[in-house]
């Protein structure tokens, strides 16, 4: 005997989506510490697949094939936040005439606000000589706790090299695990959304680590033109931080502009700094993006948009990150059920809408 649908009145079903949303935006929040290592070491996993392929392709078991791409990565990344807190720690040492350059500016201002408006700010008897130094002394070592914070904690850091290595050793049981799910699909059909998912997430990762390669070769050359100290260590680091749209950028810029304002003369750095900035945001948005990373992941700008915003305030800096290539994930979950498609389209661009409404038409006649 077949079971009829259970039919539910409208409002029930808002109050039921509205109810799971709740669940799930506390089941994240509590969950923090240790979903964000997963979903890192699920990314990193992704990304290191192909590796693991080759070599498995030349008769190298599985495990040993998992070893060497998570000493890849943790070799990566050791080296990577080595060389940033590094040169955050040495920031300390330039910092020596920063006092007298903040009174120079803090004069001026006065000197200006008195000619122009009558008022008296008296700003440079409220910089004290040695407040940023101590300040700088006293937060020098803080770049490692941010670091921690943006993973969760120091089990995170653990958890998510291991997350990676299961991940890769047991990818294809998870795939097997996916066509159970959808079982009443064609597996083959399941399986090759897996795999188009999978490379979909690794032409993302690929193409914006093209992307910020060739970011941080521009930043560097700007910044050592107009004369920047550490113009490699900014280079790098606003690449890094281009990863997080909108906003990864800006703060990527606001660091050298300040540093250049606290410890060169004139205003003219920062300025330069910031048209640099432009020229390069420029090419960025308008060729590297679209010709290197392309429409790997096909969420438009509002989604994209409510997502950072959404992943800032629940995950921090790691939900910024792993925002949009985990809508990208959903998307194409979505799209295998004719009952999440809808969802899908929420996601996607304009011209899914019309796909899937041509779509619709051809079977219809």
């Amino acid at each position: 005997m077949q079971k009829k649908p259970l039919n539910l009145p409208a409002y029930l079903k808002a109050l039921s989506v509205m109810a799971f949303i709740i669940i799930l935006v506390f089941f994240l929040i509590v969950g923090k510490s240790l979903l964000v290592p997963l979903f890192m070491g699920g990314f990193f996993a992704i990304l290191f697949t192909p590796l693991g392929n080759l070599m498995e392709k030349y008769k190298i078991p599985r495990t040993l094939s998992c070893v060497f791409s998570l000493l890849i990565m943790i070799a990566f990344v050791a080296g990577l936040l080595g060389f940033i807190i590094g040169n955050v720690v040495s920031f300390t040492k330039d910092f020596s005439n920063t006092s007298d350059r903040l009174v120079t500016v803090a004069n001026e201002f006065d000197e200006w606000t008195s000619s122009t408006f009558g008022i008296q700010e008296n700003l440079s008897e409220k910089v004290q000589s040695d407040a940023l130094m101590q300040y700088v002394n006293e937060h020098s070592s803080s770049i490692t706790s941010f670091a921690l914070n943006a993973i969760g904690s120091m089990s995170g850091l653990i958890l998510i090299p291991i997350f990676m290595f299961f991940f890769l050793l047991y990818r294809e049981h998870l795939t097997k695990m996916m066509v159970m799910i959808y079982r009443n699909h064609d597996p083959a059909l399941v399986k090759m959304r897996i795999t188009n998912l999978r490379k979909v997430i690794q032409g993302y990762i690929v193409g914006v680590g093209k992307v910020m390669v060739i970011l941080a070769i521009l930043n560097i050359t700007a910044y050592t033109i107009i004369g920047v100290k550490h113009a490699v260590f900014f280079g790098i680091l606003g690449a890094i931080l281009n990863i997080i749209p909108y906003i990864g950028p800006l703060i990527g810029v606001t660091l050298p502009m300040t540093y250049s304002f606290l410890t060169m003369d004139g205003l003219i750095y920062p300025v330069l700094i910031f048209g640099a900035y432009q020229v390069i945001q420029l090419v960025e948005g308008n060729f590297l993006t679209p010709k290197i990373v392309g429409g790997n992941v096909n969420l438009n700008a509002f989604i994209t948009f409510l997502g950072l915003l959404v992943g800032g305030s629940i995950w921090g800096i790691a939900g910024m990150i792993l925002v949009i290539p985990t809508l990208a994930i959903l998307r194409e979950i979505f799209s295998l059920s004719q009952e999440t498609k809808p969802f899908a389209l929420l996601l996607g661009e304009e011209k899914d809408d019309d796909d899937y409404f041509a779509e619709k038409e051809e079977s219809s006649e």
